[in-house]
């Protein structure tokens, strides 16, 4: 090798070294944490745009993956993913193979008892998907309504619509006969549509977050996301907490659900609450 080039080199890689270096002495992190490994904050992250979208072993966006980004960078961590189902992610974080699970996880009284839940996130809104724009639930009676089952609104909606309100496994079928003319109005999250929207689905269709309804409680007091954390690592909530009270305070959260096509109300999420 030529020896002005291996010097050159070798005081390129001693620069780039020290620079490396001097970045990680001057990263504090804010809490005294430990993780799965040391170094990294690993993410049981699922394929569930516009919330968890992984891109690689150290790399993901989305929602919630901007949130967890934050988290790393205030405790001086790397970003390592595992990537998973979504029904195995929070199993991941339960059996100490994760850190944390991202994916709009619903705050619920179950879902305390077997992980921690960091501060709300934002919230979940109720979305009327129509083509002239329905706002209502008093819009929807008389007409012919979906929804994907499982959703807290349910059992308030089939109340108010009876044998108009047809239920759906998935929200792929729900989009389909929406789009097709077989039901006049679907119901499901804003955000879930909002970015089918943008991967080019529902294009004659408004999505509008929903006018409260004391009949359907999910228009009233939506649900609130958070982040399942291990029931071991209580400090690694409190870090978790604080950025995300911190997300709220300086509009970041507002930010970030702009960015991704969402409402800025939905970061307007109250009290701390829990699903019973």
């Amino acid at each position: 090798m030529n020896k002005f080039f291996a010097l050159t080199l070798a005081a390129g890689l001693s620069s780039t070294f020290l620079a490396g270096a001097a970045f990680a002495q001057d990263c504090t992190p804010q809490h005294k944490i430990t993780t799965v490994e040391a170094g990294y904050l690993t993410i049981a992250a699922p394929t569930f745009p516009p919330f968890s979208i992984p891109k690689g072993e150290s790399d993901l966006s989305g929602v919630d993956g901007e949130i967890v980004k934050e988290i790393a960078a205030k405790e001086c961590l790397k970003i390592k993913i595992a990537p998973v189902e979504y029904a195995t992610a929070i199993p991941f974080v339960v059996s100490g193979r994760a850190d944390i699970a991202i994916g709009n996880y619903y705050r619920t009284d179950e879902r305390q008892k077997v992980v921690n839940l960091s501060a709300p996130l934002y919230l979940d809104q109720m979305g009327l998907y129509s083509k002239e724009g329905v706002t209502t639930v008093a819009q929807l009676e008389g007409r012919n309504v979906g929804t994907v089952q499982g959703y807290l609104w349910v059992n308030e909606l089939k109340a108010i619509l009876g044998d108009k309100l047809s239920l759906y496994n998935n929200y792929v079928a729900l989009y389909q006969d929406l789009e097709a003319g077989r039901i006049e109005i679907a119901i499901d999250g804003v955000a879930v549509g909002t970015a089918a929207q943008q991967g080019g689905a529902l294009k004659d269709v408004q999505i509008k977050v929903s006018e409260k309804d004391e009949r359907v409680q999910s228009s009233v007091y939506p649900a609130q996301a958070g982040l399942p954390l291990s029931k071991n690592n209580p400090d690694l909530l409190a870090a978790a907490d604080d950025v995300v009270k911190e997300l709220h305070k300086s509009g970041r959260m507002v930010e970030i659900l702009k960015e991704y096509g969402l409402s800025e109300s939905a970061a307007d999420v109250g009290e701390a609450r829990l699903i019973k």
